[in-house]
C-alpha cells in the first residue's frame, strides 16, 4: 500500500463547452478521484480568466483547483483521463508538505 499524501491539482477547461457542460466536466474529475479511494476532495476556486498565452487558439480558460488527499497511483489515473480529454487544455498536479513547525535558531 502506498503512501497517502496531500495533494493539489489545477486544471484549466476550455471556456465554449457551456455551463452545464462545464459542471459535468468538473463533477467526472471529482467522482473519479472520489471512485478510486480519494479523501478530502474539494474545489479550492474556480474562476475564469485570460490566458497568457493562446492554448490551442483559445485565450481564456475556466481556472479549477482541487485539493484531496490520495496515492500517487491516482494522480497518475487523473492526469490520464485530463491528458485524454479535449476539454482540458493544460493540468499540474502538486505534492503538498507536511507543515512542520518553524524551527527557531539561536542566537551566537
Amino acid at each position: 500500500m502506498e503512501r497517502v499524501n496531500r495533494y493539489e491539482t489545477q486544471y484549466i477547461l476550455r471556456t465554449d463547452l457551456g455551463d452545464e457542460a462545464t459542471e459535468q466536466a468538473i463533477a467526472r474529475y471529482i467522482t473519479l478521484l472520489q471512485e478510486q479511494g480519494a479523501t478530502g476532495v474539494q474545489i479550492l476556486s474556480q474562476r475564469r480568466q485570460r490566458l497568457a498565452y493562446p492554448i490551442k487558439k483559445y485565450t481564456e480558460g475556466l481556472y479549477v483547483l482541487l485539493e484531496y488527499e490520495a496515492e500517487g497511483q491516482m494522480v497518475a489515473l487523473l492526469e490520464r483521463a485530463m491528458r485524454l480529454s479535449e476539454d482540458v487544455l493544460r493540468y499540474l498536479t502538486v505534492r503538498q508538505e507536511s507543515r512542520r513547525p518553524a524551527e527557531t535558531v539561536a542566537a551566537d
